[in-house]
């Protein structure tokens, strides 16, 4: 999110490590909610056609219930997640980003009916509203001021979290897609060094997750919530930078994926998962290591959830920030370009790099990319600035992205960057108005030609990671206990097949290319441990040890203790297999298919795949002295 005085914030995080923000909360984990029942807010609702929930994704789009693309043209409705810039007396407005004290609830209650509001965003021609939220929010108890809820006296008396409440109930029955956003720990604006870095900054991430799971079943019941973005701009500290996969308290792939299962396996399994990358690593001194990551690690490391079709990836750019720019001045900036000093081209390629490469079709990463953050304010004269955000939203208009502005409403004569404005007697100014330079740019991203009606469905491809525990993504196999105890376990997520493996770094692959929902009904599987399925004169890797499938069933999983295989597991066609079958060994090169299909899933490593038109069943590796006793052939069998 962008504010006046984020150079100076992130110059404090640079040099320095200067400043030491610690801020913690000190509530405990929130409990289970009570029953809540959704009763659709009387406002103008868009048309109830258009679009159903609960959404979903086919590779890079974003579908709804019908299978029907659904492109988030979205705005973000800020103000939950705190305003409080972390000094001086919070009860004081000019202490609050841009003099807006949100009192710890969504901006313009004080001075604009909801109504009113929800009627304003439709004229603006948003779809979605991504809700920012802080976990002390969830967890205050006393009610918010009258004056926070002036124009909504209905909502007097409520605390924060119940006039979030109100407030989702009203978006989802007016017809908008929400998706929950956890912006910050604390209710202090962001995002520097003010101890919001990172998801556990100053709580652990078993709270964090608690408190996801409270909110995902809180709002259950609410039609039109589809979406739980995980949490903003996970960024350095003053000490330590987050990380991508390195399995300690920093690590924001391991974060993201285990809130990611507890949201979907405990709270509702409805909601995308919306996981934003990296924002920043490094301190931002000219000669010392630093940037903004982004997307970059989904290369060789990306999330598998418990359904293919729940992950969504986010990213966000400002003009001001760059690939290696803080967004600072003087203090803290370095000679790095900013977004708006590249050419075109340069922005295209920059932003491909460091995001939109995950929309790819065929890889292990594929998921839709929604950049959840941009925007720049109605005040701006600087002409680069100005020209990055035409050459922006062009990109955005000409890629048919997903997207969400920053900010949607402020205070008229505070915030510039809002779409909206409102005056202290709810009088609106802002992109609407034809004096607003912003307008055509904004109108052009609106209006310009955009993929719609039924999107074909298109092969899966995910991968698994035992790197640093289990990787089970099937529900039916978790429903079966632990099927190898001791063992680094992974499955496949139901409906997809193992089909690759690495030698080594116990990493594999699955897709339903070729043959979607292959499985039988019911949780019937088999844990091979030994060669008894090998039939006489069956020998596909003579001198090896074999742990192949019973006959008429295929590979969803495997077990691993250190690098030895452990076993394979497979589970009952719900058609008869049998098939021809080959060898594919992996064990001193690389074995895919000439295509790629699935993407580098063990960079690094060797790997076999069998191709798309086959299913594996079984898997050879071989404990002689000198050797790696990792998996090191699999056998390949041709789909029915």
């Amino acid at each position: 999110m962008p504010i006046a005085s984020a150079p100076l914030r992130l110059a404090a995080a640079t040099a320095g490590l200067l400043l030491m923000a610690t801020a913690s909360t000190t509530a405990s984990a929130a409990p289970a909610p009570p029953a809540r029942s959704y009763t659709p807010h009387a406002t103008r609702a868009a048309d109830p056609a258009a679009w159903t929930a609960p959404l979903s994704t086919q590779g890079r789009y974003i579908v709804d219930a019908r299978g029907d693309r659904f492109r988030l043209k979205a705005a973000n409705w800020d103000g939950a997640q705190g305003s409080w810039t972390g000094s001086g007396s919070v009860l004081d407005p000019a202490n609050h980003h841009a003099g807006q004290d949100s009192h710890g609830i969504p901006l313009g209650l004080d001075r604009v009916p909801l109504d009113q509001l929800l009627a304003d965003f439709h004229e603006l021609g948003v779809n979605t509203i991504r809700l920012p939220f802080s976990d002390e929010m969830i967890h205050a108890t006393a009610p918010v001021p009258d004056d926070a809820v002036t124009a909504n006296p209905r909502l007097r008396g409520r605390t924060p979290l119940q006039v979030y409440d109100a407030v989702v109930d009203a978006l989802s029955g007016s017809g908008f897609a929400v998706i929950l956003n956890n912006h910050t720990v604390t209710s202090r604006w962001c995002c520097g060094v003010d101890g919001n870095e990172r998801w556990n900054s100053g709580q652990s991430t078993e709270r964090w997750a608690d408190d996801w799971v409270f909110m995902a079943r809180r709002y259950a019941s609410v039609p039109r919530v589809v979406g739980a973005d995980l949490y903003n701009e996970v960024r350095r500290d003053v000490l330590d930078d987050p990380n991508w996969g390195l399995g300690d308290d920093h690590d924001w792939y391991a974060a993201a994926r285990l809130a990611a299962d507890r949201i979907l396996t405990e709270g509702d399994p409805r909601l995308l998962i919306v996981i934003e990358g990296i924002n920043w690593t490094g301190v931002p001194v000219d000669g010392l290591p630093h940037g903004r990551p982004m997307l970059t690690p989904v290369r060789t490391l990306s999330h598998t959830l418990v359904d293919a079709h729940k992950l969504v990836y986010s990213a966000h750019f400002y003009g001001y920030t760059g690939p290696h720019h803080s967004g600072a001045t003087g203090l803290g900036e370095t000679h790095d370009p900013r977004y708006q000093d590249l050419t075109p081209a340069e922005l295209i390629a920059a932003m491909d790099d460091e995001a939109f490469f995950v929309e790819e079709s065929g890889r292990h990463y594929t998921a839709p990319v929604w950049v959840s953050e941009f925007g720049i304010g109605s005040g701006e004269t600087n002409a680069a600035a100005r020209a990055w955000f035409g050459h922006v939203t062009d990109y955005f208009a000409d890629h048919d992205a997903d997207f969400a502005y920053w900010p949607l409403v402020g205070f008229e004569g505070h915030d510039d960057w809002a779409l909206l404005r409102y005056d202290g007697a709810g009088h609106r100014s802002g992109i609407l108005d034809p004096a607003d330079w912003r307008a055509t740019a904004w109108q052009h991203l609106m209006s310009a030609p955009s993929t719609s009606g039924p999107v074909p469905a298109v092969p899966v491809w995910r991968m698994l990671s035992t790197d640093h525990g289990d990787a089970v993504e099937s529900l039916l196999v978790r429903a079966t206990g632990d099927w190898d105890s001791g063992a680094y376990k992974a499955a496949c997520p139901d409906g997809l097949r193992l089909v690759g493996l690495s030698h080594t770094s116990g990493r594999g692959l699955c897709t339903d290319s070729g043959a979607s929902g292959l499985r039988a009904s019911g949780t019937g599987q088999t844990v091979v441990t030994d060669e008894r399925h090998v039939p006489e004169g069956g020998d596909w890797a003579s001198g090896y040890t074999k742990f192949q499938c019973p006959s008429g069933s295929f590979l969803i999983g495997y077990s691993e203790r250190g690098e030895r295989v452990s076993a394979a597991l497979c589970a009952p066609g719900r058609v008869a297999l049998s098939g021809s079958g080959r060898t594919v060994w992996f064990d001193r090169s690389d074995n895919r298919p000439a295509d790629g299909a699935g993407g580098d899933f063990a960079q690094g490593s060797y790997k076999g795949q069998c191709a798309v038109d086959e299913y594996a069943a079984g898997i050879a590796f071989t404990t002689r002295v000198g050797s790696r006793p990792g998996p090191a052939a699999l056998l390949c069998r041709t789909l029915p």
